[in-house]
């Protein structure tokens, strides 16, 4: 029968937890823990959903993966197959994304500081899109685009100013942020008269994101309702074409038993509806709408495998339970607090879940030299004794992504599932590879 526990695709069976089909402690066994296991079958099913609740309600639209969430050779060749675009943050993610065959012409390029390098290599490479961050950025554009004898399509990254009350770490809209273009007049003016002084550079429209994890869409229409005031003045005012509008992404996924993450048509729907009563009040053509979910699509596909290394008991204080992994491989809690659920779901020995049925309440912390390396403060579990195996869920997003050698740890492998089978899709590091670039 199926758990209480999430992600979808978890299922019990006689003290056998399957995920995909596949038996998490066998998948311990055999590849070892730490382990990243990724649902190949939960993340097209959120891709089957995008087509259905997006692109096939809005045509013209589109839909990038925000490859920042999770980029790996075989995920990017999922998302090739099920038709989308990509975007990129760095010259190395837009290399792994032409390496595994995406088509430039589907790649759009961010970041607020693109060195002269990353520049030259998206343009020489045939990028579709390169998000402008700022206004020097439009000359050096210019310059390798004229360089290469091409125009070079952008879009303008703007900031709505919109406070999205999520962690500040990861909101990315308020107007003090390092990232966009402020909406202020004068602002507006420079980069209209850059645009006429690069004849190699195209201006296609605008791109805004409010943040990461959102619950609700409050700050989404909030920011909408802004950047198209702004549209129509660069319209009016400034003569230019605002014929593409790409929303962003930061759509909220479940962490926690607790959570209620929304459906995606309760943003994309109302956020639609804007555009169009926009293009009608203002007379004006409909722009082509595009989004760019990462965390949404691979977020509750993944869980972390660890082993139970120790188990300490501080009488009046706290139990603490040690696992073979931490922030090395999980960043997420020391950096912003993230929070997660987790559960035993193999055990040492003879020991059967059935018969281990004390809950015991726990803080899950790594195996890394720092006081701030805990998973999970204060979490019930059923009677975690050393050797167990326990699931971390919904580690799809910026774990793999922000994995790290700290302690001169290897990382983790990383298994791809489908239709009850398990394939190795990111080998484990070695000592060797850990030391490999030195002298």
């Amino acid at each position: 029968m199926a758990t209480t526990h999430f992600p979808e695709g978890i299922v019990t069976n006689d003290a056998r937890w399957l995920f995909d089909g596949v038996d998490l402690a066998a998948l311990a066994k055999e590849f070892g823990t730490p382990l990243y296991v990724m649902s190949e079958t939960l993340i097209r099913q959120r891709c089957a959903e995008l087509r259905s609740a997006f692109l096939a309600r809005y045509p013209g639209t589109r839909v990038y993966y925000a490859s920042k969430a999770f980029q790996t050779l075989d995920m990017l060749r999922i998302i090739k197959n099920e038709g989308f675009g990509v975007d990129v943050v760095s010259g190395g993610e837009l290399y792994a994304a032409l390496k595994a065959g995406i088509p430039a012409c589907d790649i759009i390029f961010h970041g607020n500081a693109k060195t002269d390098e990353e520049i030259a290599y998206a343009v020489e490479s045939g990028v579709g899109r390169l998000a402008v961050d700022n206004l020097e950025e439009i000359y050096r554009i210019e310059r390798e685009a004229a360089r290469a004898g091409i125009a070079q399509t952008i879009l303008f990254r703007v900031t709505p100013g919109v406070d999205s009350h999520t962690h500040r770490f990861i909101s990315t809209g308020s107007l003090d942020s390092k990232f966009g273009i402020p909406l202020e007049a004068s602002e507006t003016a420079s980069y209209a008269a850059a645009l006429r002084e690069c004849p190699h550079v195209k201006f296609a429209g605008l791109h805004f994101h409010v943040g990461s994890q959102l619950m609700e869409n409050s700050s989404h229409l909030a920011a909408l309702r802004i950047v198209l005031d702004f549209a129509a003045r660069l319209i009016r005012e400034f003569g230019l074409e605002v014929k593409e509008l790409n929303m962003g992404g930061g759509f909220g996924i479940r962490y926690l038993p607790e959570d209620e993450a929304p459906a995606l048509s309760d943003f994309v729907d109302p956020m639609m509806a804007l555009v169009r009563e926009w293009s009608e009040r203002e007379k004006l053509p409909l722009p082509a709408c595009a989004i760019e979910p990462g965390r949404w699509i691979v977020g509750e596909a993944g869980l972390t495998l660890y082993r139970i290394v120790a188990v300490k008991e501080i009488p009046g204080v706290r139990t603490y339970v040690a696992v073979d992994g931490g922030m090395g491989d999980n960043i997420r809690p020391a950096l912003y607090e993230a929070k997660y659920h987790a559960a035993i779901v193999g055990r040492a020995g003879t020991r059967l879940d059935t018969v281990a049925n004390r809950q015991k309440r726990v803080t899950v912390a790594g195996r890394y030299c720092e006081s701030g390396d805990i998973l999970i403060r204060d979490i019930e579990l059923t009677d975690p004794q050393p050797g167990d195996i326990l699931a971390v869920f919904s580690t799809g997003a910026y774990c793999h992504a922000m994995a790290s050698n700290y302690n001169r740890a290897p990382r983790p492998a990383l298994v791809m599932l489908r239709d009850g089978c398990a394939r190795l899709s990111v080998r484990r590091e070695t000592y060797d590879d850990v030391i490999q670039r030195e002298k």
